[in-house]
């Protein structure tokens, strides 16, 4: 058995094993099985020769919630397959969380392996529900519990140091000003490795994220003061972008 991590596999090859991992799925959970699907980069038909093997397989509902995950590693290969009660699943394709534009994408296109009852189009009407004000309330929760905190350990680290840490706070903020735009558009993202370019492609982007983001996708991240600088200058113009949308980053009571 290859123990170097993964090999070089065709997509037919990878098509084939989760197919042998869904006969599995059946042998296991025999009638309880509502739906299998895979998602990720193999159902977007964008994998590449290294790719993973990410399925659902999803359990009729039975009055208990079931939610859990097998992950592991064949050697050359490696799955994960999330196993889940309808209702479960259901619910967390309607809810809007801060990393809403990265995660929610399989909900809307899982290649169907087994799906009698039409599941799969249940589960994207699901994740097509959330009104307005969840994005807003994502939107918010964002701004405040991270992109504020964010310049408030810029500042410090710019006075105090270490000067280290810069790079790594450059790029929370170019990732979550990408949450911040993906929720504003209600757009997804195809892949974490795309989320940056793709975030710089989309419209009404606060002023300052474009020259985060660049640093970042650059690795352009040596200069403190040139982070600084820009991290700065995005702040400045999240908050202009926060007035104009009327997003709240600043509440003048405290709230309970």
């Amino acid at each position: 058995m290859n123990m170097n991590g993964p090999v070089k596999i065709s997509r037919s090859e990878r098509f084939q094993t989760c197919q042998e991992i869904a006969a599995r799925l059946h042998e296991v959970y025999k009638e309880k099985v509502l739906a299998i699907g895979v998602y990720g980069s193999i159902s977007r038909g964008t994998d590449g020769p290294y790719s993973d093997i990410e399925m659902f397989c999803v359990l009729e509902e039975s009055g208990e919630e079931i939610e859990f995950s097998y992950e592991w590693s064949a050697g050359p290969w490696k799955a994960e397959v999330n196993v889940c009660s309808a209702d479960v699943l259901l619910n967390t394709a309607a809810t809007v969380e801060d990393d809403w534009p990265l995660t929610h994408g399989p909900f809307f296109s899982p290649l169907s392996l087994y799906d009698p009852k039409d599941f799969f189009e249940t589960l994207k009407k699901a994740a097509e529900s959330p009104a307005q004000e969840e994005f807003t309330e994502g939107i918010n929760g964002i701004l405040v519990g991270e992109m504020y905190e964010f310049i408030g350990k810029l500042r410090n680290v710019n006075l105090n140091g270490p000067h280290t840490y810069l790079p790594y706070l450059a790029m929370e903020f170019a990732q979550y000003g990408a949450m911040l735009i993906g929720l504003h558009n209600r757009k997804l993202y195809s892949t974490g490795a795309k989320v940056l370019p793709e975030a710089l492609e989309l419209p009404h982007r606060p002023a300052g994220f474009d020259q985060v983001a660049r640093l970042v996708m650059a690795g352009d991240l040596t200069d403190p003061a040139k982070i600084v600088s820009a991290c700065e200058a995005f702040w400045d113009g999240l908050q202009e972008w926060a007035a104009q949308h009327q997003y709240v980053i600043h509440s003048e009571r405290i709230p309970f």
